[in-house]
């Protein structure tokens, strides 16, 4: 990981202005500005796949009706696993024509149509995820893939870790204030930095009749940057 930038004011540049032009000195406080962090690793109680179905025939209207079919077996089944409607929705659907090739004349006469549905589910109970997709693939779903874990609590988890980041960057401030022989004072500005909320993200295909899926959903290391600024203590 890439270690945070750390910026130490110049205390003898600072010291040396404050000496000449004691009207700055407010303006212009000298200051040890450090970067702290911290990190928290938690389990994901949220997970998310995209499934889909995908029908071929002569005509447009027997790929469409075939995969209306198809897709309402795949939703039925959602909802017999107790996937509340809200948490399932339509992402993509098509209807494309299949071309062939004629080698006499170099055409590519339409052959037939693709229809495809595809599906994005929320599931809000991560250990049942295998559970979930061997549902989908018994009722038709023959495209699984963009499953992905996220951390819904993210930011009330990271509490703790915003405390010890703080901590963190008043150690490093301290060393600084000891090796140019100054001591700290209040804090002057505290700023949070980085986005918090990571993604785990991971494709996956599985044929119709595939073995029961194995998935595991791991920890999410969460990371908070503090950046603080401590005032340089004057007369001592």
């Amino acid at each position: 990981m890439k270690k945070p930038a750390v910026l130490v004011t110049s205390f003898a540049a600072v010291f040396a202005t404050l000496l000449a032009t004691p009207a700055l000195a407010d303006d212009f406080p000298a200051a040890i500005s450090v970067s702290g962090e911290a990190n928290v690793s938690v389990a994901p109680d949220l997970a998310q796949i995209d499934a889909g179905v995908a029908n071929d025939a002569k005509t447009a209207k027997e790929a469409s009706d075939a995969n209306n079919a198809a897709m309402g077996k795949v939703l039925l089944a959602l909802k017999g696993a107790g996937i509340a409607e809200k948490d399932y929705q339509t992402s993509r659907l098509s209807l494309q024509p299949q071309y062939g090739q004629n080698k006499s004349t170099g055409a590519s006469p339409v052959v037939g149509f693709r229809a495809s549905n595809r599906v994005t589910v929320k599931i809000r109970d991560v250990t049942k995820v295998a559970g979930i997709i061997d549902t989908l693939v018994g009722a038709g779903a023959n495209d699984i893939g963009n499953i992905s874990f996220e951390v819904t609590q993210a930011s009330k988890l990271l509490d703790e870790a915003r405390e010890q980041a703080v901590a963190d960057a008043r150690r490093k401030a301290e060393i600084y204030a000891k090796a140019t022989g100054v001591t700290l004072g209040a804090p002057l500005s505290v700023s949070e930095g980085g986005a918090p909320v990571p993604l785990f993200k991971a494709r996956m295909a599985i044929a119709p009749q595939a073995a029961p899926a194995a998935i595991a959903p791991g920890e999410e290391t969460l990371s908070v940057t503090v950046n603080v600024s401590w005032a340089i203590k004057q007369g001592q």
